[in-house]
C-alpha cells in the first residue's frame, strides 16, 4: 500500500482547487462565573486542503483539532481570522449539503436500528426515499455492516465498532464532496482501524476529499497525501510526508553472499552475521550502481529501507521544542 505521494503527484495535487482555507484562524474561550478567564483553544492557524486529497490533522489530546474542526463546520465562531469552505464564508449554510462529518463521539438514538438511524439522516437531507432505497444497502455494504444487524439490533446493542461503522455510514448518506472525521479510529481494535482504513481509501478513489483528526500516526503515515501537526493551539508544520521527513540520503541494506572487497566499496559499517548474513548502510547517490551488479557478484538481497525518522519519531521530536 502507497504512503506517500511523489513529487510530480504533490504539484497536480497543488494544481487543484482549494476546497478549506484558512487565514490566522483563532478561538478563545471565557471560563468563569463571570466569563472573565480566557482560555486560547486554536492560535492563528493558515492552512489549505485541495480537492481530493487526504488531508490528514495530527496532535496530542487538546491540540486544537476538534476546535478547528468545529470553526470550519460553523459549530463555534472564530475569535479571529477568516476561512473558506468550498469557496465560501465559514458558517455559510448553502455549502453544508455538500459536507459529511463524523464526531469523535457521535451520539445515536439507542432505540433504532442502524437502518432507521441512517433513514433519519436521509430525511434530514430531503433525500428522496427511492434513492434511500439503493444508497442506504450500499453504503452498509461500504462500512461492512452486516445488514441483519442493521435492521434489527437496536444500537444500544452495538459495539464501539458498530457504531463507528453507522457513524461513517450516516456522514456519507448525502454523498459529501467533503468530509470531516474527528478521530475515525478512536476506539477500534486493529481488524476495525484496518476496515476504517480501507473505507477511507475507497472514499479517495472515488474523488472525495477527506480532512480527519487523528492521533494514531501510523494510520496517517499510510492513507494520507499531506499532513498537518497542531500543539497547544498553534500549527507547528503542515506538507506532504516527504516535505516534513525529508528524503533520506542513506539506505539501510542486509543482504546474503558478495565479494568483500566490493561490498566494502559500497557498503558503510559493514558488519556480517552467521551464515554470510551481512547488514550496513548505502549513501542513496551510490544505491543504483550497487543495485546494478547484484547479480554479478551473486549478492541476495533480504531487505532495503530507506533511513529517515517515522512520522511518530519526527512529531515527538516537534512537541519537544520551545514554543
Amino acid at each position: 500500500m502507497k504512503s506517500t505521494i511523489d513529487s510530480a503527484e504533490l504539484l497536480n495535487l497543488q494544481e487543484r482547487p482549494t476546497v478549506v482555507q484558512t487565514f490566522d484562524l483563532s478561538k478563545v474561550y471565557r471560563t468563569g462565573f463571570w466569563l472573565n478567564q480566557k482560555i486560547p483553544s486554536l492560535k492563528s492557524c493558515s492552512l489549505s486542503v485541495f480537492q481530493g486529497e487526504t488531508f490528514g490533522l495530527l496532535g496530542p489530546n487538546g491540540a486544537g483539532k476538534t476546535t478547528l474542526l468545529k470553526l470550519l463546520l460553523g459549530i463555534v465562531r472564530p475569535t479571529s481570522g477568516s476561512g473558506l469552505l468550498l469557496n465560501h464564508p465559514l458558517g455559510n449554510r448553502s455549502c453544508k449539503q455538500r459536507l459529511g462529518y463524523l464526531p469523535e463521539n457521535a451520539y445515536f438514538y439507542d432505540y433504532l436500528t442502524g437502518w432507521e438511524c441512517l433513514q433519519m439522516t436521509a430525511g434530514l437531507f430531503q433525500i428522496p426515499v427511492q434513492v434511500q432505497r439503493l444508497r442506504i444497502p450500499q453504503l452498509l455494504e461500504l462500512v461492512g455492516l452486516p445488514h441483519t444487524a442493521a435492521r434489527k439490533k437496536q444500537m444500544r446493542q452495538y459495539s464501539k465498532g458498530m457504531l463507528q461503522r453507522v457513524g461513517m455510514a450516516q456522514a456519507l448518506i448525502n454523498d459529501p464532496e467533503l468530509v470531516f472525521l474527528d478521530e475515525p479510529m478512536s476506539g477500534l481494535d486493529p481488524l476495525g482501524r484496518y476496515q476504517m482504513r480501507n473505507i477511507i481509501l475507497s472514499l479517495k478513489q472515488q474523488g472525495k476529499t477527506i480532512f480527519f483528526n487523528s492521533h494514531i500516526l501510523s494510520e496517517v503515515e499510510q492513507i494520507c497525501d499531506r499532513v498537518a501537526i497542531l500543539a497547544q493551539g498553534q500549527l507547528i508544520c503542515s506538507g506532504s510526508i516527504d516535505e516534513i521527513l525529508g528524503n533520506a540520503n542513506v539506505y539501510h541494506v542486509k543482504a546474503q553472499g558478495g565479494n568483500v572487497d566490493f561490498l566494502k566499496k559500497w557498503v558503510i559499517d559493514l558488519n556480517w552475521e552467521r551464515d554470510r548474513y551481512w547488514h550496513g548502510q548505502i549513501l542513496t547517490k551510490n544505491i543504483d550502481e550497487f543495485l546494478a551488479n547484484l547479480s554479478s557478484f551473486e549478492i541476495r538481497l533480504i531487505s532495503l529501507n530507506l533511513s529517515r525518522p517515522s512520522l511518530e519519531e519526527f512529531f515527538l521530536q516537534q512537541l519537544k521544542l520551545p514554543e
